[in-house]
Order: C-alpha cells, then structure tokens, then sequence
C-alpha cells in the first residue's frame, strides 16, 4: 500500500504544480477573474490533498496497510477528482451543472481526513 500510494501522491503532486503552471501562464489570459479563482481553488485543494496522500503513504509504512487507510487514500484520491477536476472543466468551460459535483469531492475529502484520524486514534502503541 505504502510504495502505490507515494507513487499516486507523487504523480498527484506533479499534476497540481503543472496544473498550476499551466493556469498561471495560459489560463489566467483567457478567463476572466472569477473563473480564475475557481480554476486556482481546484488547484490549491488538488495539492493539499495530494501531501494528504503522501502523509496516509508514510503513515501505512509506519502503522501497517490499515482498512482505514485504505479508504482514506481512496476517498482523497477521490476527491482530487470530483472537487479539483469538476472545478478546472468548470473554470474553463463555464459548464455550471459540474458545480453540483464538487461538494461530493468536498465529502470525500472530509471522509478521507476522518478516516485518517480514526487510523492514527486506533493505534496500539504508545507513544
């Protein structure tokens, strides 16, 4: 689990900063300041939660491949998807129905964040 998603956050990363490079150098001349906004909100929660990714990575190496995190590595992966990706095609299309998509990206990432913290609280060990 651990190899697969450093791998994932990894490749997430590299995503966000070229996303990122790619808004501020072509994007951001050919949509007005409030696409751009949501086009730079996608991009700052894609990185967020592509770390988030790493941090579940380096925690499974340390606590074991965990049922829930797992699930946590999935519901952030997730939601880099439904939230980032619905706010870039929504930035740059102007589509406002894929909106409605991004709260469900909202709700993984809460998802993804609790299951981390139940992971980390249900530990054995002592500290």
């Amino acid at each position: 689990m651990q190899r697969r998603w450093i791998i994932v956050g990894s490749i997430m990363m590299l995503l966000a900063v070229a996303i990122g490079a790619f808004g501020a150098h072509i994007v951001k001349t050919r949509i007005d300041a409030d696409a751009l906004a949501v086009y730079e909100t996608g991009v700052k929660y894609h990185m967020i939660h592509a770390v988030g990714l790493l941090i579940i990575a380096l925690a499974a190496g340390q606590w074991g491949a965990s049922t829930r995190l797992k699930w946590a590595a999935r519901l952030l992966f997730t939601g880099i998807i439904l939230f980032s990706g619905s706010l870039y095609v929504l930035s740059l299309t102007g589509i406002r129905v894929l909106g409605a998509i991004t709260p469900l990206g909202g709700v993984c990432f809460i998802a993804g964040w609790l299951l981390l913290a139940l992971a980390a609280r249900g530990l054995k060990k002592e500290d």
